[in-house]
């Protein structure tokens, strides 16, 4: 099953496009693997919060199952990791209010 990927459009603005060359076009390659099999990277206690690594960053996504869908929502570095999760997991049913407004339209 093939499943859609989208990115925060904040994400995308803020940090995303300020990244190298390189780094966006592992972003690519990553989200082109997500949309085949959204379970590739590490799973971090719950299991549709993810992590790939981006060489020293990490990229974070929530797999929603039920939709199909992908939502990258943030990249942080090793020392900033278990904010970044702590921040994800408080926010995760903004994120699939979000997701579900996108999949109306």
């Amino acid at each position: 099953m093939v499943y859609a990927v989208y990115t925060l459009p904040s994400l995308y603005q803020n940090i995303i496009v300020k990244l190298s060359k390189i780094e966006r076009e592992e972003i690519q390659r990553i989200v082109l693997q997500l949309t085949e099999n959204p379970f590739v990277g590490d799973q971090l206690q719950i299991r549709s919060l993810r992590e790939k690594r981006l060489r020293e960053k990490r990229l974070y996504y929530l797999v929603f199952e039920d939709l199909k869908a992908v939502l990258i929502v943030a990249i942080s570095d090793k020392k900033t990791q278990q904010k970044t999760i702590n921040s994800i997991l408080l926010r995760i049913n903004e994120y699939r209010k979000y997701l579900l407004e996108l999949l109306r339209e």
